[in-house]
This record gives C-alpha cells, sequence and structure tokens, in this order.
C-alpha cells in the first residue's frame, strides 16, 4: 500500500486552516458591513429570507403570511441580499471548520494508521492539535444561534454585540490554530523577552474589552452621538458631555421593545458609551504600545521584534482610523476599515503574545533538561 507522505498531510491541514481564517476576515467584514449599511433586519426570518434560499427579487414574491408577521413591513432587496450573502459566507465557514474538526479527528483517531509507519503516525499527531477545532467547531455552531436570535430578537444589542465578539473569537483561535501548526523554534540571545508574557496577557485583556465596547456601541447606535474631536462638543470644557456622561448609563441594558433598530437607549447614554469607547481607547493604544515597545527594545530575535514592530503600527493605524471616522462624520468605508483593522491589531497580538509563550516554553523546556543532566 502506498506510503503517505507526512509533509503532503500537513501541507493540506495547513493550507484549509489558513483558507478557514481568510474566510473568517471575510465574514467579520461583510457582518461589519451588513450592520453598517442598516441591512441587519434585510431579512427578518432565519436560515432563509422570506420562505426562500435567496433573497426575493420583488416584494410580489413575498407571500402575504409573511408580509403580515413584519411589523412596518418594507422590503427592500439590496438590503435582504447584503444579509443573506453574509449569511452564504458564513455557512461555507461553518463547513470548512467542520472539516478542519474531521480532519484533526481523523489523525488523532488513527485513522491512517494502517497507511503510515508507527512512527510517522505519531509524529503526524504531535503536530494537529485537536482542542482548538473541537472549540472552533463548538464556537462557529454557537455563533449560528447567535446569528438566529440577532434577527428573531430584532437585533437585540447584547445579542448583536456577542454575535460580533464571536467572529472575532473565531478569527483569533483561527489565527492561533495556523500559528501552532506552522512554528518553529525561536531564539533570542539575551533571553529576557520570555518573561513578558504577563504583559502581553495584559495587553490582550485591555484590547478585548475595547473591541467589546467597541460592539456594545455598534450595537446600539451610538457613533453619531458623539461627532466632534476629541470630544463630543470639541475640547475638555465644551459642551456639558460631563453633565451627561454616566458609567452607569452605559452597561444599561434596553428596555424591552418590539425592534432596536437604530437604537432605543436615550442620547444622554448613546453619548456615554460612545465617550468611554474614545477613553478607553487611549488606555489601550498606551498600554499596548508601551508592551510592544519594551518587546522590541529588549529582545535580539528578529521574529520578535517584526512581530512587536508589526504590533505598534497596527495600534497606530488603528487610532487614526478612529479619529478620520468621526472628521469624515462616519462613512461606511472608513467605519468597515476600523472593525477589520481591529481584527488585525487583535491577530497581530496574538501573534506576538504566542511567540513570547513559545521562548518562556523553549526556556522552561531547556532549564528542565539542563538538571536533568
Amino acid at each position: 500500500m502506498p506510503t503517505i507522505s507526512i509533509n503532503a498531510i500537513n501541507n493540506k491541514y495547513k493550507n484549509l486552516v489558513l483558507m478557514s481564517a481568510l474566510l473568517a476576515v471575510v465574514v467579520v467584514g461583510l457582518g461589519a458591513y451588513t450592520r453598517l449599511s442598516d441591512a441587519g433586519l434585510g431579512c427578518p426570518d432565519w436560515p432563509g429570507c422570506y420562505g426562500f434560499l435567496t433573497a426575493p427579487s420583488h416584494i410580489s414574491e413575498i407571500p402575504s403570511s409573511h408580509q403580515s408577521s413584519v411589523s412596518n413591513f418594507i422590503y427592500e432587496a439590496a438590503k435582504a441580499w447584503k444579509e443573506m450573502i453574509h449569511r452564504y459566507f458564513a455557512g461555507s465557514l461553518g463547513l470548512m471548520l467542520l472539516a478542519v474538526f474531521a480532519f484533526s479527528l481523523m489523525i488523532n483517531k488513527n485513522l491512517l494508521q494502517e497507511e503510515l509507519p508507527q512512527h510517522n503516525a505519531s509524529a503526524i499527531k504531535s503536530r494537529i492539535p485537536i482542542k482548538l477545532p473541537t472549540i472552533l467547531l463548538l464556537l462557529v455552531i454557537f455563533q449560528a444561534v447567535l446569528g438566529m436570535l440577532t434577527v428573531t430578537m430584532q437585533l437585540q444589542p447584547l445579542i448583536v454585540m456577542g454575535h460580533l465578539l464571536g467572529g472575532f473569537s473565531i478569527l483569533s483561535l483561527l489565527g492561533l490554530l495556523y500559528l501552532r501548526l506552522t512554528k518553529k523554534p525561536l531564539y533570542d540571545n539575551e533571553k529576557t523577552t520570555s518573561g513578558y508574557i504577563s504583559w502581553c496577557f495584559v495587553a490582550l485583556t485591555v484590547l478585548i474589552m475595547q473591541i467589546a465596547l467597541g460592539g456594545w456601541l455598534a450595537a446600539n447606535y451610538a457613533a453619531p452621538f458623539c461627532n466632534s474631536l476629541p470630544l463630543c462638543s470639541g475640547g475638555w470644557n465644551e459642551g456639558n458631555w460631563q453633565q451627561t456622561f454616566s458609567i452607569s448609563e452605559v452597561f444599561q441594558l434596553p428596555a424591552p421593545a418590539s425592534n432596536y433598530e437604530f437604537g432605543v437607549l436615550s442620547s444622554e447614554a448613546r453619548m456615554s458609551i460612545h465617550l468611554l469607547h474614545r477613553f478607553w481607547a487611549i488606555v489601550t493604544a498606551t498600554v499596548v504600545l508601551c508592551v510592544a515597545a519594551r518587546i522590541y527594545f529588549k529582545s535580539q530575535n528578529d521574529t520578535i521584534k517584526n512581530s512587536a514592530l508589526l504590533v505598534a503600527f497596527a495600534v497606530l493605524f488603528q487610532v487614526s482610523l478612529g479619529a478620520i471616522l468621526v472628521y469624515w462624520h462616519f462613512p461606511i468605508s472608513i467605519a468597515l476599515a476600523h472593525n477589520l483593522m481591529a481584527a488585525m491589531l487583535l491577530l497581530s497580538l496574538i501573534r506576538l503574545t504566542y511567540f513570547i509563550n513559545q521562548l518562556r516554553v523553549q526556556d522552561k523546556t531547556r532549564l528542565n533538561t539542563s538538571g536533568d543532566k
């Protein structure tokens, strides 16, 4: 029986993971575009659109029973297609993640044992994780449920924010899985940067909180309620933002409503949400830049230094996009770029954290090895 090339199997698996990650970027972008263009309720049912697998081309195609079930029924084919295209891509991503899981399970269950020598099979198993693909599969199923609830609960902000964070989580875990599959030994002559893993986790936590605040801002349609720089009315002492800003209103859940499209919170609450997002952006940029700079100047490893530099560049670019977004009064193109750049910043910081942790593990292994001797 012909021998299966280990490299061929691993390369196919890595390519599958990479394609899944690229598709996840597209899905995150399409989700943001659907939300930003107010097409989230373009199809008020799920998984189809007014009972069809594609968006109806004309209102006359929609049965009267579907029309009567939708309050204030207005059909816009362009919005319906935006929503359905997002669902098609999201469904394709789900199938690809199922394939990633099946491939991992096949290897780890020794289903190729008959075609591979014993030592080769164990080598492959050591290089193909099973936990991450399992988590990804469960997460994409949960994400599909959130997608359904987003529509059936009429864009309830907590569900919308959860759906956004779910997309970022899938993309992040795919990036981490690809890093694990392509890892190579790292060497740092000074052995100093491996101790910065806790700093990286702090930076990641701060960034995730900022992304969540951005999701809460978007879910409550709070962007236009603070449309000046650096604060909502200009300078620190301009306007009445100091009197109306309230942390408690930022985290209040909207009152039950039949439809949450375009937001239901008060203007003061939405201004507070936007302001907190800006304030925490300053904290996030400061923390992430300090961590990246510290690692860059301490490390002697080119991979680590380049990763830290990429993180710093992503932070500066994201801050610039945020300022441009407000200055130009929230055009969809810049808002979409701001969403995607947040995902790229998260991936770049995960990459840096992974490399620092890899150094830490290598240092620990070397110490254990020298101790055994």
